[in-house]
């Protein structure tokens, strides 16, 4: 997997505030990739980052990571939807806006890849 691509979407990862979350696609169009490049950048590389505040695109997780990541939504204030199924992500949804703005000056020294 392309080093630059995995650190554009690590970078967005981390640039997620306490108590807010994203959805794949949310970071996909921030990065200008697919939900799921998102996803597999995640999958391998997602550990050394805040990675359960990054869901699908209805708050959710697969239940092994929804059960690892229910204690840290508990500890940020996310609130678990009432079926228990993930979070609440139109209420913790992170401000998109910003996070395009934030992120782009956070890649801004990254050097393109050569075509």
């Amino acid at each position: 997997m392309d080093e630059r691509l995995v650190e554009m979407v690590l970078r967005a990862v981390d640039l997620i505030p306490r108590g807010r979350v994203a959805a794949y696609g949310d970071l996909g169009r921030i990065v200008g990739i697919g939900p799921r490049q998102v996803g597999a950048v995640m999958s391998r590389y997602g550990d050394g980052v805040t990675w359960w505040r990054v869901t699908n695109a209805s708050g959710g997780f697969a239940p092994d990571l929804l059960e690892r990541a229910r204690p840290h939504w508990l500890d940020e204030g996310i609130l678990i939807r009432p079926s228990g199924g993930g979070c609440r992500i139109a209420e913790h949804r992170v401000d998109l806006d910003w996070l395009a703005d934030a992120w782009r000056a956070a890649v801004a020294e990254l050097e393109p890849t050569e075509e």
